[in-house]
């Protein structure tokens, strides 16, 4: 690893990590699609617009953004892993979308053009930057006069069970995990609303703003499906990694985590409760 900007991230999401989130793309994209549909909502992209996607992962929200802006309209994804862009890239020529790119490039120090984009979205892409504020300064330079921000982070662990099961589970089978500063890049980094705020001001937004909202994780293959996805994504790989983990640990973690998912079981497979944080902002 170097001490370029964002090293940490650029190894995680460009080794193994990165590589199961490609093989459980599909399942992602299920369990996460309500948050596409905040973000299509909160946005409100119109015809012809020209959208940056930032954190694009495997292109689900691109190509949401895609289908909304039109043909007229132009999608650009960029992503710090190259698997997930690589397989976004992948997806776009097999759904024949012509008016969607992606490329690897980190929106804290990658250049972007200015004052290009009327739209800049992500759905849980700008949560893990070293220096928040320099890379939304990036962003909002990026942005015409008047475009806009919208994006998505995940609130606090104690409103996701789809974060908290896992990791008490994981915590009891192999002991505490590492800390880090609360507001370390990763996942719940912008749960704290007011700080993100204070940082899209510093970063020349206005008009900041932010929605909590509550969805559903749904994935139509219920339980096995999920667990399946939480076996190789999230709190139980990076414990599984950091204390030596075995197959055996893994397994009795799963046990757990099963038992306390069951009762988010429904009628159509399974649906996880979430609180997500939706930001908006725009430049004068």
């Amino acid at each position: 690893m170097t001490d370029t900007p964002n090293a940490a991230q650029s190894d995680f999401w460009n080794s193994q990590p990165g590589r199961n989130w490609v093989t459980f793309q599909p399942d992602l994209d299920l369990l996460h699609g309500a948050v596409t549909d905040l973000l299509l909502r909160v946005a409100g992209p119109q015809q012809g617009e020209k959208v940056l996607d930032v954190g694009s992962g495997a292109g689900a929200s691109s190509f949401a953004f895609a289908k909304a802006v039109g043909a007229r309209g132009r999608v650009e994804g960029i992503d710090i892993s190259v698997p997930l862009v690589e397989r976004a890239t992948a997806l776009a020529e097999e759904l024949s979308t012509g008016n969607v790119t992606f490329s690897v490039l980190d929106a804290q120090v990658g250049s972007l053009p200015r004052e290009a984009y009327d739209l800049v979205v992500s759905r849980f892409g700008v949560m893990f930057f070293s220096d928040p504020v320099a890379a939304f300064r990036n962003m909002a330079a990026a942005l015409r006069p008047g475009g806009r921000i919208v994006f998505a982070s995940w609130a606090g662990p104690q409103d996701n069970p789809w974060f908290s099961i896992p990791q008490q589970a994981a915590v009891e089978r192999l002991g505490p995990a590492e800390t880090s500063p609360p507001d370390a890049p990763g996942p719940m980094a912008f749960r704290d609303a007011a700080r993100v705020l204070a940082i899209l001001s510093a970063a020349g937004f206005a008009d900041a703003a932010c929605a909590p909202e509550r969805v559903d994780l749904h994935h139509p293959g219920g339980l096995e499906s999920v667990l399946k996805v939480v076996s190789h994504v999230g709190p139980i790989a990076r414990m599984l990694r950091d204390k030596n983990g075995t197959d055996e640990d893994r397994n009795a973690i799963l046990e757990v985590i099963a038992d306390r998912l069951r009762r988010y079981e429904a009628s159509d497979g399974i649906r996880v409760p979430a609180l997500v944080n939706v930001f908006s902002a725009r430049v004068i």
